[in-house]
C-alpha cells in the first residue's frame, strides 16, 4: 500500500469500504476498495485471488479498469480508476434524462458492449444495477464497475453496512432458486436498466424476494412449465403462485413512448427462459442500434463504444 495515499472514505459498498485515494507515482486519482472478508476466513481464498487476477485481463473502454491488486497483511485491496458519477445519480439529478433517447441508446450500446466482452471471457457480473454503471462526464462514456466480483466473493445479499442489496434487477431464475445460471442473468438486469432509463422509474421495485417475483409475474405473466420449460425444477417455484396474464410491454410506455425497435429489444431481454433470452452479442446487432452500428464504421466517434473485436466472442 506504499504506492497509494488514502484521501477520504467515499462509501461502504457491497464488498467493503471504498476510499478515494491517489497514486503517489503518477498523482492519478484512484478508487481503493478494501475487500471485506468473513471473520472466519483464514485469509483470502486462493480462488478469489485467481478470479481477481483474471479481471486485470478484462480491458475494455466501457469497463472500469482494475489497475492493481494489493494483498497485504491478510487484507485485499483493489485499485480502480476513479469516477465520481454513476447512472443512478445521473438519472436522479437530471429531470429530463429520459427525453434524451440518443444518449440512452448510446449508454445501452456501451453497457451491452462491455457485457459481451466479459461474457466472451466467461465472466458474469450477477449484480448489474444503475449504481454499478459509472459515468465519465467529460466523454459521456459509461463504464461497468464490480464486474466479476460476485464470482470471487459470492453473490451479494447484504452490503457492508448490512443494507439488503436491491433485488430489482435480479433475474427470475436466481429468485426462484436456480443452482446453476449463466450469462443470461446479466441480460435480464440490462432489460430492467433499459426500462428505468426510458421512464426514470424502476421496472420491478420489489422489497422482498416474493414481492419481486410477483411484480415480474404481473407484467410478464406467471410462468408455468408450458411458458417456461423446466421452471418447476427450481427450488422456490410452486404451482400455487397467483396466476397473472402477461401485459403488452408497449402499454407501459404510454406516457413516454418508446420506438418499436426498443420495445422489441426490451421484450427479448425480459424473456423468462434463460436459453431464449437474447445474448449480449446478439443484442449489439439488434435494429434498435442500427444508427450506432453505422456510426461505428466512422472513425473518431468518441461518444459511443465500438463493437470491435471485444464483443465478437460468445456471450
Amino acid at each position: 500500500m506504499d504506492k497509494y495515499t488514502k484521501e477520504e472514505k467515499i462509501g461502504e459498498g457491497t464488498y467493503g469500504v471504498v476510499y478515494k485515494a491517489r497514486c503517489k507515482e503518477t498523482n492519478d486519482q484512484i478508487a481503493l476498495k478494501k475487500i471485506r472478508l468473513n471473520q472466519d476466513d483464514e485469509g483470502i481464498p486462493s480462488t478469489a485471488i485467481r478470479e481477481i487476477a483474471l479481471l486485470k485481463e478484462l480491458e475494455h473502454q466501457n469497463i472500469v479498469r482494475l489497475r492493481d491488486v494489493v494483498h497485504q497483511n491478510m487484507r485485499l485491496y483493489l485499485v480502480f480508476d476513479f469516477l465520481d458519477l454513476d447512472l443512478k445519480k445521473l438519472m436522479d439529478s437530471t429531470p429530463g434524462f429520459s427525453q434524451d433517447r440518443v444518449l440512452i441508446k448510446r449508454y445501452m450500446y456501451q453497457l451491452i458492449s462491455a457485457t459481451a466482452h466479459c461474457h466472451a471471457h466467461r465472466v458474469l457480473h450477477r449484480d448489474l444495477k444503475p449504481q454499478n454503471l459509472l459515468i465519465d462526464k467529460a466523454t459521456r462514456c459509461l463504464k461497468l464497475a464490480d464486474f466479476g466480483l460476485a464470482r470471487a466473493f459470492g453473490i451479494p445479499i447484504r452490503t457492508y453496512t448490512h443494507e439488503v442489496v436491491t433485488l430489482w434487477y435480479r433475474a427470475p431464475e436466481i429468485l426462484l432458486g436456480a443452482r446453476h445460471y449463466s450469462t443470461p442473468v446479466d441480460l435480464w438486469s440490462i432489460g430492467c436498466i433499459f426500462y428505468e432509463m426510458v421512464t426514470q422509474k424502476p421496472l420491478f421495485p420489489g422489497s422482498s424476494e416474493i414481492e419481486q417475483l410477483y411484480k415480474i409475474f404481473k407484467v410478464l405473466g406467471t410462468p408455468n412449465p408450458t411458458t417456461w420449460p423446466g421452471v418447476e425444477s427450481f427450488a422456490d417455484y410452486t404451482s400455487t403462485f397467483p396466476k397473472w396474464h402477461p401485459i403488452d410491454l408497449k402499454d407501459m410506455f404510454e406516457q413516454n413512448p418508446l420506438e418499436p425497435a426498443g420495445i422489441d429489444l426490451l421484450a427479448r431481454l425480459l424473456v423468462y427462459e434463460p436459453t431464449r433470452r437474447i445474448t449480449a452479442r446478439e443484442a449489439l446487432l439488434h435494429p434498435y442500434f442500427a444508427e450506432l452500428q453505422e456510426a461505428n464504421q466512422r472513425p473518431n466517434n468518441m461518444a459511443q463504444a465500438p463493437a470491435g473485436p471485444s464483443s465478437s466472442g460468445l456471450s
